[in-house]
């Protein structure tokens, strides 16, 4: 294999890090959205009380997650044909349009509802670019980390998740600390959309700079290139795309309830103020940030069956004490301390969810066959999770939220137990003659 197409040592952390500080600005864009929807719901929804304008903005948040699956089979599909690079450079142009797309939007006083069809079209472009940008960011992390690091190597997907949702906190925090919120309001939400498109640019440049991995170079000389990527080898994978599907379910549902609502579920219900509730947010997410490399570690050691087992049932038995105990005891420190404990849970799951489901797959199909499952799961639980929970709240019933997040982690917790371990998977031609070594190369 030539020098040109295998990271060596030196530019392993190289490759990971550019891999990872794409898929962050990736999904700045698209937690930003739901930060700054506190602020822009009456803007492009004016009628109602601020629970029906925030459910409106979740509902467009929702339509994101509708167009996952088509980002995922349309991108996934050029990841497995052009290459992850190519693919992972489409995913962040179209994010980056997207971001200016809301950034210009003008509000219901100015065109009336044009600009909530300009909020939905680049949910809509959000949402195709993340559901291709998912995939191919767990199969170039995987790929690029060898056996026995792989856990710890794709761990860094979900870390880059979370410091895109922190780097959104901190533009969220600086505003309101620098901004009335009146201002907020009125146009200073806009600068965190302005922020986003700008930086992808910057992604853009690093990410055409990026190696490809050496098992999709392999599979260039080996693999018929009419298979790769379709739909009918998909299908000859279907148990391990209805795994992929199942694995997704709790693990969406939990991620997006402790991350994106409880921001608002502590202003809301909770009762703390809106400064409160994202200081809080943002320590615990730092704490999650440190837990997902340990977390990946962990499972290269033990499995990561163990590891998403814990989570599992941390979410279907702590959810409810969880999210009680935040109403009846709201004071910032009861929150910070019950909001670390439920993103320690989750941390079993983001830890080691990339990892788990790109070795389920072959690399010819790897991106798609990871991608569409897991879009379809994110867009059916993942993207109406915060909507099912303001129409809970909206009804008077908030805690079935609590006993619904229950349910699907349980669901998830059934598949945890059922699964393979995955582990020692041979990802490339190579990894399968040396079925033993476990070291980087």
């Amino acid at each position: 294999m030539s020098g040109s197409t295998k990271p060596r040592r030196s530019t392993h952390a190289r490759a990971v890090l550019s891999g990872s500080i794409g898929n962050l600005v990736e999904w700045y864009d698209w937690f930003v959205y739901a930060n700054f929807a506190l602020y822009f719901a009456g803007q492009f929804f004016p009628e109602g009380n601020p629970t029906a304008q925030l459910m409106n903005t979740a509902a467009v948040f929702a339509v994101g997650f509708l167009a996952r699956p088509l980002g995922g089979w349309v991108l996934g599909r050029i990841a497995d044909r052009k290459g992850r690079k190519f693919g992972l450079t489409l995913s962040v142009t179209v994010m980056s349009v997207s971001a200016l797309l809301i950034a210009v939007a003008p509000n219901h006083e100015q065109a009336g509802y044009l600009g909530a069809v300009l909020l939905l079209l680049a949910r809509i472009l959000q949402g195709i670019s993340v559901g291709g940008e998912y995939a191919a960011s767990a199969a170039y992390l995987t790929e690029v980390s060898q056996r026995g690091w792989r856990g710890l190597g794709s761990s860094f997907q979900y870390v880059s998740v979370t410091l895109g949702q922190l780097l959104g906190l901190v533009v969220l925090m600086v505003l309101q600390s620098t901004l009335t919120e009146q201002q907020l309001t009125a146009w200073g939400w806009r600068i965190p959309f302005v922020i986003g498109a700008v930086a992808a640019l910057v992604v853009f440049y690093l990410r055409r700079r990026m190696h490809e991995t050496t098992a999709y170079a392999e599979e260039e000389h080996h693999d018929a290139q009419q298979r790769r990527g379709t739909l009918r080898e998909v299908w000859r994978h279907r148990r391990a795309a209805g795994l992929v599907f199942a694995l997704t379910l709790g693990g969406s549902v939990a991620f997006y309830t402790y991350t994106t609502y409880l921001t608002k579920y502590l202003a809301n219900s909770v009762g703390l103020p809106k400064p409160d509730a994202a200081l809080v947010m943002f320590v615990a997410l730092c704490l999650f940030t440190v837990l997902l490399p340990i977390g990946g570690a962990i499972s290269d050691k033990i499995g990561r069956r163990p590891v998403l087992i814990f989570f599992g049932v941390g979410t279907t038995v702590g959810t409810y004490p969880i999210m009680t105990a935040l109403q009846r005891w709201p004071s910032f420190g009861v929150a910070l301390a019950l909001t670390m404990l439920a993103l320690t849970i989750v941390a079993g799951y983001s830890s080691v969810n990339a990892c788990v489901k790109a070795e389920l797959f072959p690399t010819g199909i790897r991106t798609v066959g990871v991608a569409i499952p897991y879009a379809l799961a994110q867009a059916v639980f993942g993207g109406t999770a915060e909507y099912v929970a303001l129409a809970f709240r909206n009804a008077g019933v908030e805690h079935y939220f609590f006993f619904y997040v229950s349910a699907c982690a349980l669901v998830s917790l059934l598949a945890y137990a059922l699964m393979p371990e995955t582990r020692t998977a041979a990802l490339s031609r190579a990894e399968q003659r040396s079925p033993g070594k476990e070291t980087v190369s």
